[in-house]
């Protein structure tokens, strides 16, 4: 059974930081990309970033460019969402998911992970 569960949400203050687990089980992801979305209240829920987990090529929002750092351990099949500078609008639940890297879709997610920022 495939399974992404995620760990490590919290809350923090403004430009704060925590990093975010998704540990990934029920098959080989090495033909998958990894990504991290995000759902505020009130809000759809959008994509914030992604790494290719054969090769370690990553993309992400503009909106968390520079702060945020995806990164995989092949080892422990977990990917990681490093988040530094936090700020209030960063609050969200914040999900994992995998995609084959054939498929446009994310049809695999994670239970969330709250993150709250306060100001």
């Amino acid at each position: 059974q495939v399974q992404l569960v995620e760990s490590g949400g919290g809350l923090v203050q403004a430009g704060g930081s925590l990093r975010l687990s998704c540990a990934a089980s029920g098959r080989s992801f090495n033909m998958y990309y990894m990504g991290w979305f995000r759902q505020a209240p009130g809000k759809e829920r959008e994509f914030v970033s992604d790494i290719k987990w054969s090769s370690g090529s990553t993309s992400y929002a503009d909106s968390v460019k520079g702060r945020f750092t995806i990164s995989a351990d092949n080892a422990k099949n977990t990917v990681y969402l490093q988040m530094n500078g936090l700020k209030p609008e960063d609050t969200a639940v914040y999900y994992c998911a995998a995609r084959h890297i054939f498929s446009t879709r994310y049809d695999t997610w994670g239970q969330g992970t709250q993150v709250t920022v306060s100001s």
